[in-house]
């Protein structure tokens, strides 16, 4: 990886909400159509890594892979309201009391000491790593970690800047959606989906990180048929591995 373009570090959420009898939702936003990347895109809830969480991380006793999770459960609640990875239970006061702060600037250490509350980013899965080497476009490398929505969480809500919608849908649904032009989907988020939704619950989505361990993903261009594609490897737990590019919505 010396020989790639420099990438952001970043981290997002996958969220599962289960229900007896059906494919468990994931909670996607909208990225609002003035942002630089992935604009009009549907999207898992996340963003760059900032000092503030490697600061955290550190004073932990972590790694790179803290700082990841401490960013993913910061976006989560910046974005959409929702605190995961956090010890015990936050009423709806306290997380809404940590997203205004957040949105103000304090960092995610901050946050939680003014609320009293504490990380139990264990409850975080790594589950893939997503690192373009595109030229011309920003880059990111993005850890994906799976998560459950806590008991008695609140309602998300968007935040009406970076993001201007807020859904839960199974996985099936968002791709079929984007399918029928509904919804907007850039190259990574579809592959994951595609993955994520052979699952039925929460548990065998974990299971699969035990039979798949994370692999960091660098799509690349070949011909096959005579027609360009974007591919990314076989034997990781995608069941798609390619897609012509003039179909892709790259990110």
């Amino acid at each position: 990886m010396t020989d790639m373009p420099p990438a952001i570090p970043a981290a997002t959420a996958v969220i599962f909400r289960e229900s007896e009898g059906s494919a468990p939702e994931l909670l996607m936003v909208e990225r609002a159509a003035r942002m630089v990347f992935a604009a009009g895109a549907m999207v898992f809830p996340g963003g760059r890594i900032d000092p503030g969480d490697h600061a955290l991380a550190a004073a932990m006793g972590g790694d790179d892979d803290l700082a990841a999770r401490i960013a993913a459960i910061r976006e989560t609640i910046e974005e959409a309201g929702l605190a995961i990875g956090v010890a015990g239970a936050l009423d709806a006061g306290s997380i809404a009391a940590m997203r205004a702060a957040l949105h103000a600037g304090a960092t995610m250490g901050e946050a939680l000491a003014d609320q009293g509350a504490a990380l139990d980013p264990a409850q975080l899965v790594p589950f893939a790593r997503w690192r373009p080497a595109h030229a011309h476009m920003r880059i990111f490398d993005t850890r994906f970690y799976l998560a459950q929505l806590p008991a008695d969480a609140p309602p998300p809500t968007v935040d009406a800047n970076e993001n201007v919608r807020l859904v839960w849908a199974t996985a099936r649904d968002v791709l079929e959606a984007s399918d029928r032009g509904e919804m907007a989907i850039i190259f990574p988020t579809r592959r994951n989906l595609e993955r994520l939704a052979q699952f039925g619950s929460f548990a065998e989505a974990v299971a699969d990180t035990a039979r798949n361990p994370v692999t960091t993903v660098t799509p690349w261009a070949e011909e096959r048929g005579g027609r360009q594609h974007l591919c990314i490897p076989e034997g990781i737990g995608y069941p798609v591995t390619s897609e012509p590019i003039d179909s892709a919505m790259r990110g």
